[in-house]
């Protein structure tokens, strides 16, 4: 697209457009690998699937993308071009954010959306962009401090740190993520806007969006559902993706 590439990752199944499309939104400097306990899972329960990197990231090509705003219409151009609606937005994070955007600005292809360990607003910490923006791997390391609630119960190590695993993918990725989360401010206004189902999935342990902050998130969409994860901290997806993913399977079967 654009002449670049994207990626996104389907379960290995292709786009049917007979079945219900699923969108998955990976967070700050990561990828479609941190939906790999959930796609296949989702896939195999008769929707399409697209965990997408954005550009920059993972398996697509291009610059990074410098706001939620640029991404959300990145997004449109996607969808647009797959010929795909009535989609079932995921986001994780700054993936959040990103579908929050998306569907104030393009809600006639939004069916529901679900919110994993976001918020509407999410300021990154000076230091930690100052960090990233030199490249240092001090960032990764407190990025992994900050989104567990224990990564040491990972074999062979952090999900995270294998991805961001270069002082280029966090210089050039992983900070300008973070100024992209840093200086979105349209938040309050999209969710006002929000008109379709809505899930919200939170870490009950989460210290990046606490359980606070995050209720004050759902409890500002009418009529929306929400489901707390017991001991379970901002990196749901790793930490507790079998019961995340049930849960996303029951909303969604209603």
């Amino acid at each position: 697209m654009d002449s670049k590439n994207v990626f996104a990752s389907n379960g290995g199944q292709g786009i049917n457009k007979k079945k219900a499309t699923i969108v998955l939104l990976h967070g700050s400097g990561l990828s479609h690998i941190v939906w790999s306990l959930t796609e296949q899972y989702l896939s195999n329960q008769n929707y399409n699937v697209l965990a997408i990197d954005l550009p920059g990231h993972g398996n697509s090509e291009g610059d990074c993308l410098k706001s939620i705003e640029e991404i959300s219409d990145w997004l449109e151009k996607v969808f647009k071009e797959l010929n795909v609606f009535e989609l079932t937005i995921i986001g994780h994070s700054q993936g959040c954010l990103e579908a929050l955007e998306y569907s104030s600005r393009y809600s006639k292809r939004v069916k529901n959306l679900i919110f994993v360990a976001g918020s509407y607003r999410m300021p990154v910490n000076q230091d930690l962009i100052d960090l990233a923006s030199s490249g240092n791997k001090d960032a990764v390391k407190l990025m992994t401090k900050w989104g567990y609630v224990n990564s040491k119960k990972f074999i062979g190590g952090d999900p995270v740190e294998k991805i961001i695993n270069s002082p280029r993918d966090i210089r050039e990725i992983l900070a300008i993520d973070f100024v992209a989360c840093n200086n979105y401010k349209n938040g309050l206004e999209a969710l006002k806007k929000i008109n379709c189902p809505t899930l919200f999935i939170f870490g009950e342990l989460d210290k990046m969006v606490n359980l606070e902050k995050g209720q004050k998130f759902a409890d500002s969409v009418v009529n929306s559902k929400t489901h707390v994860i017991k001991n379970c901290g901002h990196m749901i997806m790793f930490e507790n993706a079998f019961e995340m993913r049930e849960k996303i399977s029951e909303f969604l079967k209603k």
